[in-house]
């Protein structure tokens, strides 16, 4: 018997102050490359039969490590 799961992940850049129509179109690409690898690395997660937790961990993860969101290391609230 062969099981066909669907699922589905969300993630978000965060809620800033920046208006599209004043966001350069690099950087715009820039996250929106980013915002793609985070749900690339969740899914993969899932598409091997990791749990959920572990999905949102690696989404989150790749999210921190983009210099780009203000968001785990490099943040404006871990700046000194």
């Amino acid at each position: 018997m062969q099981h066909h799961h669907t699922y589905a992940l969300a993630i978000h850049g965060g809620a800033g102050a920046i208006l599209p129509e004043r966001m350069k179109a690099e950087k715009k690409e820039r996250l929106e490359k980013a915002l793609h690898f985070a749900l690339e690395k969740g899914y993969e997660v899932l598409a091997r039969g990791g749990s959920a937790l572990e999905a949102v961990e690696s989404a989150v993860r790749a999210l921190e490590d983009e210099p780009s969101f203000n968001a785990g290391r490099g943040s404006v609230f871990n700046h000194h």
